[in-house]
């Protein structure tokens, strides 16, 4: 997105300012999709009856980075509530700058952390951090709006930390997401609180408990809890890929 859309974007985001609406054509419903309004913060787009956002791009990457980020979200309590062992495989999707995935390595010494990420730019960054902290068990993967690109059967835990909600084409990262995780693996899913009015977030990154079921359940994950006290801002919803019976 340019870089002044950009802008502005973040600026609705945090401010909770009303978008500027654009003519787009309509179109019916498929699939769970349907066109919506064209806004300065909408795609034009709704899954489910949610209006589906722009992506941040890498222009706001030091918005990730901000001093203020571990108290507003409580990011360091977030780790540890993932129960994470050694060995596991992560996927860190929509990983942006590695603010989480370096963090998740730490975790795994010998296991892995996958990045994925849309944006070459925030790979690239990613990669210097590699180089940086000499770090061996990080692997840059460039996804695409409908999948992750990561193999099948493979991922112990995936990780999205207010990712979701901007992803253009959700039904179809989903049913991708599922595809790669181990059976019984889990799906790690953070997102500002959006029963909650007092969260300074624009409603449309958001989400509530309710709708992210109602998204991914059909999908084939399982509902298994959702921690919405720990974390000052975000629920932390756990999914899981079911085992063979």
């Amino acid at each position: 997105m340019h870089k002044f859309a950009t802008a502005c974007v973040m600026l609705l985001i945090l401010a909770g300012a009303a978008p500027l609406i654009l003519d787009r054509p309509a179109r019916a419903a498929e699939d769970g999709y349907r066109n919506t309004p064209l806004t300065l913060e909408g795609i034009g787009k709704s899954y489910m009856g949610r209006d589906i956002p722009y992506i941040m791009g890498h222009e706001g990457a030091d918005w990730l980075e901000r001093r203020e980020r571990g108290e507003e979200e409580g990011t360091a309590r977030l780790i540890p509530m993932l129960k994470l062992k050694p060995t596991d495989v992560v996927a860190d999707i929509g990983a942006g700058t590695g603010y989480f995935t370096f963090r998740l390595a730490g975790e795994v010494p010998e296991g892995k952390v996958y990045a994925v990420d849309v944006q070459p730019e925030m790979l690239d960054r990613i990669r210097a951090r590699i180089q940086t902290n000499k770090t061996r068990n990080v692997e840059p993967v460039h996804g695409s709006i409908a999948s992750p690109r990561l193999p099948s059967n493979t991922v112990d835990l995936m990780l999205l930390v207010d990712a979701y909600h901007e992803f253009a084409l959700p039904r179809e990262m989903a049913t991708a997401m599922v595809w790669s995780l181990k059976p019984g693996g889990r799906l790690a899913l953070v997102e500002y609180r959006g029963e909650d009015q007092n969260v300074p977030i624009k409603s449309l990154h958001k989400m509530t408990v309710e709708q992210a079921r109602r998204e991914l359940e059909p999908l084939g994950l399982k509902f298994v809890s959702v921690n919405s006290t720990a974390l000052p801002r975000q629920h932390l919803m756990i999914f899981e890929k079911p085992r063979p019976e």
